[in-house]
Parts: structure tokens; C-alpha cells; sequence
């Protein structure tokens, strides 16, 4: 048996009114899950721990197994293990966002936050940017490390876990109380908007009607993470495909492998056919057990506010990577095991993460369930199907008895 997850990330959402009352899930065109729902086991799991912050780093690791309130560090630590940042145990991680924050006449701290993504810019521009700004605020104590996208990552040595505010969570809002209030972190954020708002670079994107990526953001600190073997844990040997570092990161630190797919950029145009590929030869071919497919852009487009967009991503899902997976099994003649879900909700109407339940559905090409489910959020909670703690999913997922 093989298994596959493929993890929307952020998918789940809240009625719209735009949308006739339905969620994005709901009112997309999904043939794939339409017909494998009614085959599937629907249900709906609570991935995100009572008590912490709903966030892409502790909902997969609670998919992936591991419990969030055991395993979790801090977001950025994992995010510099997929990029081979040496952490040693004295290192703090922090994200650096490069982000779009408005250019008006007034003080910094009174600007607005525009775009955590800076339209989501390419890593080759970001970054440029990013060495501009290391050329003269890297030292012994700060070091800057370039990710993927807007995504970097900033090693503060002999640092502390200080209390950060992720960007997408005060999008249109003014800068000023969100700031960190470690004087130096914040001394380099207002430095880094004066190196990058005139950088040749930003002023060509704002020709091109692009938003500029014209200041760094630190959020989402922590320590050195320690995670266990997945493969030693579950028995089987795993494959991370995913365009986002967090993701790459907490698969190192698990002990997996990286899939590395040229044009996998975490948007919604980015290369589902590789990512698809590269998910089904992992476990039809390389001798791998499982593969855990993520992509970013339902996610993307639910910061962004797009009820439009983010239905497209959903479509793209079903069309693009739902329905190659099943095809491609099908024709190596695999028996497999699929589990579809989000990590967590991005409803459009807040434009960041929530802690609520999300719907899953678990096919098995070998025991067919008969019903009129669909993969919904409605129907996942009318099915009576319920983990109530995340991390307990991927062992029934798994067939793992305790």
C-alpha cells in the first residue's frame, strides 16, 4: 500500500456571500473530488492544539503526526533546516519577510502594511534585495540567509525568543504598534525600508504595476527544533513536495526526503504537473512509502482577500494535482491510500489563519465507501466523523495501530 496526502494549505474557509452562502471548497468545480468523495471517508479534524497559534508550521506538524505542543520551537527554525542554515543551540531563527509597506511622506512607524508577498516576488529578485540589505546590516550577531519568494530567514546569535507579529495578520493596518519592541530588530526594519524604496529593482516594479518589496519583516522566532525520525515513527519512508521552506524544513528535520521541482514557487501559477510527477515516481519508483504534497496558493489567496482567486486555487488543486495522483496510481496499478485536507482555515473574511476544524477526506483504492457526501466543510461536519486531536490522524491514516 502506498500513501499519499495532499494538503491545500489553507483551503478551508467560511460561507461567502459572494458565493451564494458557500465556502470557496464548496463552490468550486471539483470533478475529481466530487466523485471521489462519494467513495471517501469525510470527516473533520481539529489540527491546530488548544491554546496555540493557528499557523502552517503547527497544523502540518500535527498532519505529519507530530504533536504540535511537544515538537513545535518556533516557525523559523524550520524554515532555516530546509535552506542548510548551521543552527547551533545558542541560535535564535526568525522569519524576514520582505514585504510592501506604503511609501507616504510620513513618519515609519506610521506607514500601512500593504502585501506580506510583495506581489509575490521572484527568489532571484528578493534576493538581490536581501544581500543589499545584509551588506550593511549582517555581523556576528545578525546574518542574513536567503529562502524562497519574500520568505528569508535572519540567525540572531545568542538571541531571544521574542514576541513577533506575522504580517498577514495586520495586513492594511499602520505598522507602528506591531513593530518589535527589541530596539535593534526594529532600528533594522526601519533601515532596511530606506536601503530598498529606491532600489532599482522596486522602482521597475512599480512601473509594472507590481508592489514593491520595500521593507523586512522579523516574526516567528524560536530555537533549534529536535523532531524524530518520521520514518522510524511510522515505519514507512517519506517524500516532502512543496515549494515553501517550512515545509522542506520540517521535512529535514523528520528525516524525509526533498523533492526539488523547478518552477515550484508556493503561488497559483506554479508547477502542479512536476509536483505531481515528482509525488507519484517518489512511491512508485524510488522505493518511498509515502509522499505529502502541499500547496500554498489557496492559502496565498486567502491573505490576499480574493474570493475569486482562491476559488481558482481549489479548482487547481482538483484538476491539477487530485485528479494526476489518482490517474497516475491508477495506471502504475498501486494500491494506494489519499488523504486530502488543509492545514487550517484562511477564511477570506479575517485575511489570516483560524484554529477551526477542517474537512478531510481519506480514499482507499482498495475498500470503496458508498455515499452522497461531498467534500465540503458542511458535509464534513454533518458525516459525524471526527479526530479531535490532529496529530492522531496520520496513524489512522497510516493504518498504524497503537
Amino acid at each position: 500500500m502506498k500513501y499519499i496526502v495532499v494538503l491545500g494549505d489553507g483551503m478551508a474557509d467560511e460561507p461567502i456571500e459572494a458565493l451564494g452562502g458557500k465556502t470557496p471548497l464548496a463552490y468550486a468545480k471539483t470533478p475529481n473530488m466530487d466523485r471521489l468523495s462519494k467513495l471517501s471517508e469525510i470527516g473533520m479534524v481539529h489540527t491546530i492544539p488548544d491554546g496555540m497559534k493557528p499557523g502552517s508550521d503547527t497544523a502540518n506538524l500535527s498532519v505529519l503526526g507530530y504533536d504540535p505542543v511537544k515538537y513545535y520551537s518556533g516557525r523559523s527554525p524550520l524554515e532555516a533546516l530546509s535552506i542548510g542554515v548551521p543552527m547551533l543551540d545558542t541560535d535564535i531563527a526568525l522569519r524576514c519577510n520582505i514585504v510592501t509597506i506604503s511609501e507616504d511622506d510620513v513618519p515609519f512607524e506610521e506607514k500601512t502594511i500593504i502585501d506580506h508577498s510583495s506581489s509575490e516576488i521572484s527568489t532571484e529578485d528578493c534576493g538581490i534585495l536581501l544581500k543589499e540589505v545584509a551588506k550593511e546590516l549582517a555581523n556576528e550577531t545578525y546574518q542574513f540567509y536567503v529562502g524562497t519568494s519574500y520568505r528569508h530567514c535572519l540567525i540572531w546569535n545568542h538571541g531571544q525568543v521574542v514576541d513577533l507579529t506575522q504580517p498577514h495578520d495586520v495586513l492594511g493596518q499602520v505598522i507602528g504598534k506591531y513593530l518589535p519592541q527589541d530596539e535593534a530588530l526594529r532600528r533594522m526594519m526601519k533601515r532596511s525600508y530606506e536601503i530598498l524604496v529606491n532600489h532599482p529593482i522596486n522602482i521597475e516594479r512599480k512601473k509594472q504595476g507590481l508592489n514593491p518589496a520595500n521593507c523586512c519583516w522579523f516574526w516567528g522566532a524560536g530555537t533549534k527544533p529536535m523532531l524524530s525520525s518520521f520514518e522510524e515513527k511510522t515505519g514507512k519512508k517519506g517524500m516532502m513536495v512543496s515549494a515553501v521552506d517550512l515545509l522542506k524544513g520540517i521535512a529535514v528535520g523528520a528525516g524525509m526526503g526533498v523533492a526539488l521541482v523547478e518552477g515550484a514557487n508556493g503561488g497559483l501559477h506554479t508547477n502542479y504537473a512536476g509536483k505531481v510527477e515528482a509525488a507519484v515516481k517518489s512511491v512508485t519508483q524510488d522505493g518511498y512509502d509515502f509522499a505529502y504534497i502541499h500547496v500554498e496558493a489557496p492559502d496565498e489567496m486567502g491573505h490576499q482577500g480574493s474570493v475569486e482567486r482562491k476559488v481558482q486555487a481549489v479548482e487547481y488543486l482538483d484538476t491539477q494535482v487530485i485528479g494526476p495522483v489518482v490517474e497516475n496510481m491508477e495506471a502504475a496499478g498501486e494500491d494506494f491510500r489519499l488523504l486530502v485536507l488543509p492545514d487550517h482555515p484562511t477564511p477570506i473574511r479575517v485575511r489570516t489563519h483560524t484554529s477551526d476544524e477542517v474537512p478531510y477526506m481519506l480514499y482507499d483504492s482498495t475498500a470503496h465507501r458508498n455515499h452522497t457526501w461531498d467534500y465540503t466543510e458542511a458535509d464534513g461536519r454533518a458525516s459525524g466523523n471526527r479526530v479531535a486531536v490532529g496529530h492522531k490522524l496520520i496513524d489512522y491514516f497510516l493504518q498504524i495501530k497503537e
